[in-house]
């Protein structure tokens, strides 16, 4: 049996759209580069709201450290494994004096409900524009959907990042950021 060999369109209209939508898709996977996003540099400023809906600013934590970590999803298995590993080291966190904030395009219904089912004692902030994904250089944008990327910020108490990690792996990224804290502390 002949199979017809095939058929690739040489329709001029039907070439445009594709390469249209081909151009589009890589233009939203193709996230920009933010230079101001570098070591020492001041890490940009946001107001986001919790799971309640009550808004927190970065710059009202001047002083403190902040762990800035970016996640995928709520109730994803990643997300998940990530958020319970920083539960469960977050009580040496506090004692070195860091403020722990994570950040996912998910509602804040949806974060409500997955710091209640895991017992999360840290605030999740709803980003769900992905606004601040972006500034950070930390969100995925496919069109039809949003996630942030797996990113985590250490920023010092004046303000300034001090620590950048690109696509952490959510069971070690809790010890990381302990061993981190100390380190940078044992410095100053």
């Amino acid at each position: 049996m002949r199979m017809a060999p095939a058929v690739i369109t040489t329709e001029p209209t039907m070439q445009l759209i594709l390469a249209a939508a081909l151009g589009a898709l890589s233009l939203c996977m193709i996230q920009p580069v933010h230079a101001e996003l570098a070591v020492g540099k001041p890490a940009p400023d946001f107001e986001l709201p919790d799971a309640e809906g009550t808004l927190h600013r970065l710059s009202s934590l001047r002083g403190r450290w902040v762990v800035v970590y970016f996640y995928p999803k709520n109730d994803t298995p990643g997300c998940t494994a990530e958020a319970c590993n920083l539960r469960d080291r977050h009580a040496e966190l506090v004692k070195l004096g860091a403020t722990l904030l994570g950040i996912s395009v998910d509602s804040p219904r949806s974060h409500a409900e997955f710091a209640k089912k895991h017992t999360l004692p840290f605030t999740l902030l709803a980003d769900e524009q992905g606004e601040v994904a972006g500034a950070y250089d930390s969100l995925l944008n496919l069109l039809i959907f949003k996630m942030a990327k797996r990113n985590t910020f250490l920023i010092a108490p004046d303000g300034t990042l001090q620590q950048v990690w690109r696509g952490v792996d959510p069971k070690v990224h809790a010890d990381e950021l302990v061993k981190a804290l100390r380190s940078v502390q044992s410095k100053t």
